[in-house]
């Protein structure tokens, strides 16, 4: 076997083994991760047979790498939901702007880079409703993302009183924590499936690496016929398909 067959094999281990909770949640204390709990409250997926997927970006912007993100988008006609760290909004006003008129959505991140489930609820919505009105200026954002990817019962109570709705993912390469864009782009080929919501990240080397990582997906996804699109737009899809069930907040 080569190198890279075994190294394949290693990272899908090791995802697969963060999808079934290792390292990616702990319910024992009520605390909900990433790509586990599937709360019915939280958008992680929908279930489609149509060739959509949603593309959602954490911890935008940065005035470096999000325009090369934005370029690699364009290019490939796909749209994506930006989930905004609130205090990084000064001095990239423009671009945010950008984001908005390109097509994209913009998601409620919180305003600093951190796990909002160590927060207290009093401060939880409070940071919430500041980073809120901070986005209120560029787009009507109502998907939230936590810090971290963990919540519990409180938060999700918040988010519903402010109408936000919570959403995390199906396809998370665990791009934060690997510094190769290789990982990334082979996991989320092989992951890819109608009404996938994928989970990359912004700013400095892992914004550049989602740049590189998007350049070298996009156009396979391309060629098996996907369309990548934001959370409102896969929501609505799933509004379309049962009108019972919760889509866009």
């Amino acid at each position: 076997m080569t190198l890279r067959f075994l190294f394949a094999i290693a990272f899908a281990a090791v995802l697969f083994a963060a999808e079934r909770g290792g390292a990616l949640g702990d319910e024992d204390d009520g605390k909900l991760g990433l790509l586990r709990g599937r709360d019915p409250r939280v958008l992680y997926s929908v279930a489609t047979v149509e060739r959509v997927l949603a593309l959602t970006i954490d911890d935008a912007p940065d005035a470096e790498t999000t325009p090369e993100i934005l370029a690699v988008l364009k290019r490939h006609g796909a749209r994506a939901t930006f989930f905004v760290i609130a205090d990084q909004i000064a001095g990239n006003e423009s671009l945010l702007e950008r984001i908005v008129a390109e097509g994209h959505e913009l998601g409620n991140h919180m305003t600093r880079d951190e796990r909002s489930i160590e927060l207290s609820p009093d401060a939880f919505e409070r940071e919430l409703l500041r980073a809120g009105a901070m986005l209120a200026p560029f787009d009507a954002t109502r998907w939230f993302r936590p810090g971290s990817g963990y919540y519990d019962d409180e938060m999700l109570e918040i988010l519903a009183r402010h109408g936000y709705r919570c959403a995390l993912g199906s396809v998370y390469p665990i791009d934060a924590q690997l510094p190769w864009s290789a990982p990334a782009a082979y996991w989320i080929r092989w992951r890819a499936q109608p009404g996938a919501v994928i989970i990359l990240h912004d700013r400095g080397e892992r914004g550049r690496r989602t740049a590189k990582t998007l350049a070298e997906v996009l156009p396979t996804l391309g060629r098996k016929g996907f369309r990548v699109v934001t959370l409102t737009e896969l929501a609505a899809l799933r509004e379309r398909l049962d009108p019972k069930t919760p889509g866009t907040p």
